[in-house]
């Protein structure tokens, strides 16, 4: 059974990143100010409890302003903090499971790396497809083959799930991957580049994707 869907994937999907050298709350409250409206927390170093104090410190700041947050990987974290959701991977838990343990109303992002991958996850209880890298990242230490913007059309054309597109994607390049068929942009990289001004990114992206 798929979320109730009372949400809207955003343009712009802000990912966090433990190498900003800023609090996670810090960065979280700049990209509200910017106009985030979704967040997914990710740090697949931080220990369990770690992980889980930071998502209810930043549930704490995000849930009064109705913006949402998503934990990368960890279903357990998500769960405990009562956050909104989680973003698995292709070797994470089923999301057949994190269905079952999280949920008819919870948000379940499912990540694929080709047109068979999509078009198996798009049979899955997921509210929506990522697909990337569309292109070189340095955000992972072994990231899959690149696919360019012929694969975000590729996987746009299997399925009707919401999708998001990610992997190095900079400002100049939000338009094209938009034309595409991404719904939305998951960005890393292209936020931090001047940490002492997130919500000023956090802004211009979002001017740029819509």
């Amino acid at each position: 059974m798929n979320a109730v869907l009372s949400w809207t994937l955003p343009p712009v999907y802000p990912i966090t990143s433990p190498q900003v050298g800023l609090s996670l709350r810090t960065v979280v409250e700049a990209l509200i100010a910017g106009g985030a409206t979704m967040v997914q927390i990710r740090d697949k170093q931080a220990a369990a409890r770690t992980l889980y104090e930071a998502v209810c410190a930043v549930m704490e700041l995000a849930r009064p302003r109705g913006v949402r947050v998503i934990v990368n990987d960890r279903v357990d974290v998500a769960r405990a903090a009562a956050a909104d959701g989680v973003h698995l991977g292709q070797d994470d838990l089923d999301p057949v499971a994190a269905r079952a343990i999280l949920g008819p109303t919870a948000i379940i992002g499912y990540s694929t790396h080709n047109v068979a991958q999509a078009r198996a996850a798009d049979r899955l209880p997921v509210d929506y497809l990522a697909i990337g890298p569309v292109f070189e990242t340095r955000t992972k230490e072994r990231p899959d083959p690149v696919v360019g913007l012929e694969g975000v059309r590729a996987v746009r054309a299997v399925t009707t799930k919401p999708l998001v597109a990610i992997g190095g994607i900079t400002a100049d390049q939000v338009a094209s991957v938009r034309a595409a068929g991404a719904d939305a942009v998951a960005l890393i990289s292209a936020l931090y580049t001047q940490p002492d001004d997130i919500a000023g990114r956090m802004a211009a992206l979002l001017a740029l994707a819509r």
